[in-house]
């Protein structure tokens, strides 16, 4: 019933029945304490966190979101339609040509531009060469980066960029349909996985089904022009045996 008046917007009826969820959240804790004096580890645990739900308010840093899963946070995301998130960042870079996934990183939920230099460390470690130039919104503008990469913040492009540097912070954008794709098509809209462990190895395993099924698509193309081809010499070789 909560959820119910909160999606109708009676903000009144809400709190009176989230007043009632803390009530019961509280007897539960005493009625646990009071007749159970040796609880196991798992219990104790789990009495911990109920006690952190029970005395937390409105406007505390480091809230629980999630009874069994610690590594969830609110993330603000400042659209209209979709104002908080919950659970972690993902930092995703994808190469200058060909939109293919070069890192995936997990984060708990850092300042965007916090998450720059390992995320670019990261695309090194696995391709071998370090970014020249690195493409970003304007959520990076004070990012940490200390390598020799050279960050471009895309905003409003200055009437002084050359031809090839508006092509390539256009080029920008197409990273959002990629994060689309990762999201609708490749399960990295809801993590199933425990821990901050399982949130990167979501990340990873999203990021490779995306390269996994630009690969196949690029071998069914290669094979479908293969085929054709052959066809016409088969044909060709069929005419002039007549």
């Amino acid at each position: 019933m909560q959820g119910r008046y909160s999606h109708a917007r009676q903000m009144k009826r809400a709190a009176k029945q989230t007043r009632k969820l803390k009530t019961f959240l509280g007897r539960v804790i005493r009625d646990i304490s009071r007749k159970c004096h040796e609880p196991n580890e798992q219990l104790t645990a789990l009495l911990e966190r109920a006690t952190l739900i029970f005395n937390q308010q409105r406007h505390d840093k480091n809230k629980v979101y999630s009874v069994h899963e610690e590594a969830v946070f609110c993330i603000a995301k400042g659209k209209t339609h979709k104002k908080y998130e919950f659970g972690n960042k993902v930092s995703i870079v994808s190469s200058s040509k060909n939109n293919w996934i070069l890192s995936a990183l997990s984060f708990d939920n850092p300042f965007d531009g916090h998450t720059l230099d390992d995320a670019l460390g990261n695309c090194k470690k696995h391709t071998g060469k370090e970014p020249k130039h690195a493409y970003c919104d304007g959520g990076y503008k004070g990012h940490d980066v200390k390598g020799s990469t050279k960050v471009h913040l895309v905003g409003k492009i200055p009437k002084k960029a050359t031809r090839s540097m508006r092509r390539w912070m256009k080029r920008r954008a197409a990273v959002e349909p990629i994060i689309g794709h990762i999201k609708s098509d490749h399960r990295m809209d809801r993590n199933y996985l425990k821990g901050k462990d399982g949130n990167q190895n979501n990340a990873v395993l999203a990021a490779a089904a995306f390269n996994f099924a630009k690969l196949l698509r690029w071998f069914y193309c290669a094979f479908e022009k293969i085929s054709i081809e052959l066809m016409k010499y088969d044909s060709s070789c069929f005419k002039k045996i007549q």
